[in-house]
């Protein structure tokens, strides 16, 4: 069922998942579904062009405090509290994997954080949404899916808790399509993060704009050669370096805070689009006057 609701604020918490990895931008930064569904949803409502604005409307507002690498803990603790502060019409919420993709887990205590970050974020009084997360078509998913569908399964009664909505990836088959993850295969593409945002996007009732989960067109598997370079490249590139950080307790996620998020005050703030008329790119926005707590680009999302 269609509907219009015109949010006018959106908070996004998470991991790499909802930071953006890996939909590359040319200076090396990340987009990702969160950025994508923001512009578009900054749309609903907007003036006219050529509408008169009176006054300085608040217009919509955006922030993501995801931060690539982070523990089920660490999104409890640290980022769900300020999101809930904020009041957003619509909250995302998608974490845990990095907990039961590591070699010992307790999913039960993952589960049991992830219903805490649930409640805080209900508290807020907005729209919840939750994912049950895509998974790249190999070895490794076989190999955590009981976990992974462990953790979904909490998913699905926290949304019936919580009234939330909840975006369904994991059935997804062309998700699943390792041509729609980068080349560490642990994160999605360009490709694969647009199909996220409009599955959200339909998700909360909005008119469709394209088949979110169509598959891709058929294709020639890669030879043997070619195979065998792909996976010692992936090894040498990704597999070894992340292997030397759970080896010596480190994360990729370390000395990072949100792109909307000033880690010394531990407070978020809000950007929003430099013209209402034409949100236009995320990246282009500015911060809302009184509530960034330091000067600078509004999106201080580094590679």
């Amino acid at each position: 069922m269609e509907k219009n609701v015109p949010y006018t604020s959106f908070v996004a918490v998470g991991d790499s998942f909802t930071e953006g990895m890996s939909d590359g931008l040319p200076d090396g930064s990340y987009r990702g579904w969160a950025d994508l569904l923001a512009a578009r949803l900054a749309t609903l409502g907007r003036p006219a062009a050529g509408d008169p604005i009176e006054g300085d409307p608040p217009g919509f507002r955006y922030a993501n405090l995801a931060v690539r690498g982070k523990l089920i803990d660490q999104i409890a603790d640290e980022q769900c509290g300020p999101a809930a502060s904020m009041g957003a019409d619509l909250v995302t919420l998608v974490g845990g994997l990095n907990d039961v993709l590591r070699p010992s887990c307790d999913v039960e205590r993952v589960c049991a954080r992830l219903a805490d970050c649930a409640d805080v974020l209900a508290r807020g009084g907005g729209q919840l949404v939750l994912m049950r997360s895509p998974g790249r078509r190999g070895p490794v998913l076989e190999r955590f899916r009981p976990r992974m569908e462990q953790l979904f399964a909490t998913v699905d009664a926290l949304a019936t808790r919580h009234d939330a909505v909840v975006v369904d990836l994991y059935a997804s088959q062309a998700l699943a399509d390792p041509r729609l993850w980068a080349a560490d295969r642990l994160h999605l593409n360009a490709e694969g993060h647009r199909r996220v945002a409009e599955a959200v996007w339909q998700a909360l009732g909005l008119p469709a704009a394209a088949d979110w989960d169509a598959p891709l067109p058929p294709t020639v598997p890669p030879r043997w050669a070619s195979r065998r370079t792909a996976d010692l490249r992936f090894a040498r590139e990704h597999l070894v370096p992340w292997i030397g950080r759970r080896l010596t307790g480190r994360s990729s996620g370390d000395g990072r805070s949100g792109a909307q998020f000033d880690a010394a005050l531990g407070t978020a703030f809000w950007i929003t689009p430099a013209d209402p008329a034409d949100p236009g790119p995320v990246t282009g926005w500015r911060a809302v006057s009184g509530t960034s707590p330091v000067p600078g680009p509004a999106d201080r999302r580094t590679p």
